[in-house]
């Protein structure tokens, strides 16, 4: 009979792991609340195939916060999340003289769903060129969070239609702007109008009517549209070649694609000090080959730049590359076909 209730209450628990694990990446999706960094912080994380977009509250109070677009991406393998404040969009400072969240953060957090309906966000946190951050980060998911604004029908409507990547990537153009803080006018001064003096109608405002953002480009179309920048020849032998892309220079939010023979085969790759290494097998590529560089975003500091190393055997090759939104750089891998 005790083996029979262990043997049940085994299965029962495995069958809770097993569809806490299939649906983490839907999971990940809305209003996250707790620390980061030994601050109060708010994030709403939206879910768009394996990547990651949203906004982040750093806030002491409701009129007293700093709030940043976010990056990142989900590994549906590891349950690892990981973000990172993008652009400061927002800045109230209320009573206070500063509000916090003055430094951007990167943050790497493991999806824990431990049961009783609850799901927890734990790991570490840190500045963006820290990429083994140790301040300690924990948040919770709630319904609804403290602050609304445009992602909020998004999360409360994921399940619904919020999870088409078009409404998506139209939220995030309009959400990813800086709100301007208003600006105090002078009020009218009245004016005493007398019997005897006529009275001017005054004149009707004139209507303008907003004109639409036009819809963000994918990757796949900037890749399309952009022109294509020879940068250099590389000589390929062997079974395998590995490349290695850093930020060229100062650690600024620079994310990139790359295409190999006009197929997207890597995305949101984030350039920092470190390598981002990827391998090719010359067994697959043709004889002549164009892996081109696409930038993503332009970073703070216009253009993107990375700087690439390849390794072919021994050799070593490197090249600076460099893409704007009007173009993007090229590399070209020929085989080395002689005996």
């Amino acid at each position: 009979m005790k083996k029979n209730k262990l043997l049940v209450k085994t299965l029962f628990t495995g069958m809770i792991l097993f569809v806490c694990t299939a649906i983490n990446s839907q999971m990940i999706t809305g209003v996250w609340k707790g620390k980061i960094n030994h601050q109060k912080a708010e994030v709403k994380i939206i879910q768009r195939g394996d990547s990651l977009t949203g906004t982040s509250y750093y806030y002491e109070s409701a009129t007293n916060y700093r709030r940043y677009s976010i990056k990142g991406y989900f590994d549906a393998n590891t349950n690892e999340a990981v973000w990172w404040d993008d652009q400061l969009i927002e800045e109230r400072n209320g009573k206070y003289t500063t509000a916090p969240g003055k430094i951007p953060l990167l943050s790497r957090a493991d999806f824990n769903c431990p049961g009783d309906g609850r799901m927890m966000l734990d790991g570490k946190a840190g500045k963006l060129q820290d990429e083994n951050p140790n301040g300690d980060l924990h948040l919770d998911k709630i319904e609804q969070g403290s602050f609304a604004d445009e992602w909020t029908d998004v999360i409360n409507n994921y399940l619904a239609g919020g999870n088409d990547p078009d409404i998506i990537d139209s939220v995030e153009t309009v959400a990813g702007r800086p709100v301007e803080k208003p600006v105090a006018r002078d009020e009218p001064k009245p004016v005493t109008i007398h019997r005897d003096e006529p009275v001017i109608a005054k004149e009707k405002p004139i209507q303008v009517t907003p004109v639409e953002d036009p819809k963000p480009q994918t990757v796949e179309e900037k890749f399309v549209s952009r022109k294509k920048t020879f940068t250099k020849e590389i000589p390929v032998t062997g079974d395998s070649i590995e490349l290695r892309f850093y930020d060229n220079a100062e650690i600024d939010g620079d994310s990139i694609s790359l295409f190999l023979n006009d197929r997207l085969i890597f995305e949101h790759i984030r350039l920092t000090e470190k390598a981002y290494t990827i391998k090719l097998a010359v067994g697959d590529l043709n004889d002549s080959n164009e892996l081109t560089m696409v930038a993503e975003n332009l970073g703070t500091i216009p253009p993107n730049t990375s700087y690439m190393v390849v390794m072919v055997g021994e050799n070593r090759y490197d090249a600076r590359l460099e893409s704007t939104e009007g173009s993007s750089a090229m590399i070209r891998f020929v085989k080395n076909t002689k005996k």
